[in-house]
């Protein structure tokens, strides 16, 4: 089981194909940060695929288990984006999106079929790829003298944070990503300057 301080994703696309007497299952894995990361793929996919009878998905977003969403495009309920987030949960992944776009064969699967076609395919595709562990971030705003700039960065790339965003003039502001594992240590160092103002975002 990953731990808070790290989760489990992968860092390619991938694609499988699974039939099924004459229906065509094609499953897609792709890594992303965002909603909007979703909806690109999303578009993508019905640009790729137009006629496609069903376009399902199920993506995974973060690491408090809440974000969330699978759809079923017209299938029955339950029988398409429930088995695909299953197969993504199964392997405890997140900060991914797989769709399966189906092409209609001729003959009716039934609800079990149908099940089974998106499992099969999504945990294809989730084969091919290799899962990677990545740190989870604490995400915190420093405010501080451009002369403090050396002690900063040498400070993030030690304890490897990430910067997200940098103003950096007389005066800088900047948003960085601190492993959580070392959170502690880290906002220590920062505070014990006395002249950079840390604060959680």
């Amino acid at each position: 089981m990953a731990s808070p301080d790290f989760y489990f994703t992968i860092d390619k696309p991938s694609i499988a194909e699974f039939k099924d007497r004459g229906s065509r299952f094609v499953a897609y894995a792709y890594p992303v940060e965002s909603i909007n990361d979703f909806k690109l793929r999303l578009a993508d996919i019905k640009k790729e695929h137009p006629k496609a009878t069903h376009h399902c998905f199920a993506y995974r977003l973060g690491t408090d288990a809440y974000n969330f969403r699978v759809s079923d495009n017209g299938e029955p309920s339950g029988s398409a984006g429930r088995p695909i987030l299953g197969q993504i949960d199964s392997r405890e992944l997140t900060n991914i999106v797989v769709f399966v776009v189906r092409y209609f064969g001729g003959s009716l699967l039934g609800i079990p079929g149908l099940i089974n076609a998106y499992k099969t395919a999504t945990a294809l595709a989730l084969q091919t790829v290799p899962i990677i562990q990545k740190p989870v971030f604490a995400i915190y705003n420093l405010q501080f003298d451009y002369t403090q700039m050396n002690r900063v960065m040498l400070l993030l790339k030690q304890y490897n944070c990430v910067i997200l965003k940098q103003e950096l003039q007389l005066f800088c502001s900047m948003d960085i990503g601190i492993i959580r594992n070392k959170e502690e240590e880290v906002l220590n160092k920062l505070q014990g300057t006395g002249s950079i103002t840390v604060r959680k975002v």
